[in-house]
């Protein structure tokens, strides 16, 4: 497969602030937060599981629709759920392209993920070259 698009509905959680400090047996403990545990169910029940996870390095578009301007821009909690469902590991995505929406009826993702072929590669890194 050499591309593959899909839509998450929900308000994704940001990694980096997704973490909540608890006791545990009497000791701290870093755990998720209650939104980031609500995003990882919500995401699994609608993700497609792909009957062959993708191999080989892959681009990423995706478009994050917010519900208020508050949260930040943070795809790493979405490319993490990815893996085992669309591909194997979130290392080989190699090229991320992620933009910021806002939709306050309907916060959801939109979601393409891409084969890098050697053409592709070569295009767009000519945008660095002097």
């Amino acid at each position: 497969m050499e591309n593959f698009s899909f839509t998450i509905e929900g308000e994704p959680a940001s990694k980096a602030n997704s973490r909540k400090i608890v006791l545990i047996h009497g000791k701290p403990a870093s755990i998720k937060s209650d939104k980031a545990r609500l995003y990882v169910k919500m995401f699994n029940s609608q993700c497609p599981q792909l009957d062959e996870v993708m191999e080989g390095d892959l681009s990423v578009h995706m478009k994050i629709f917010y519900a208020s301007r508050r949260p930040d821009l943070d795809e790493s909690l979405i490319l993490d759920l990815m893996q085992g469902f669309i591909y194997k590991n979130d290392r080989q995505v190699k090229q991320k392209h992620i933009f910021w929406g806002l939709d306050k009826e309907r916060p959801r993702t939109i979601i393409k993920v891409s084969k890098i072929t050697q053409d592709a590669d070569l295009e767009n890194a000519s945008c660095f070259v002097s």
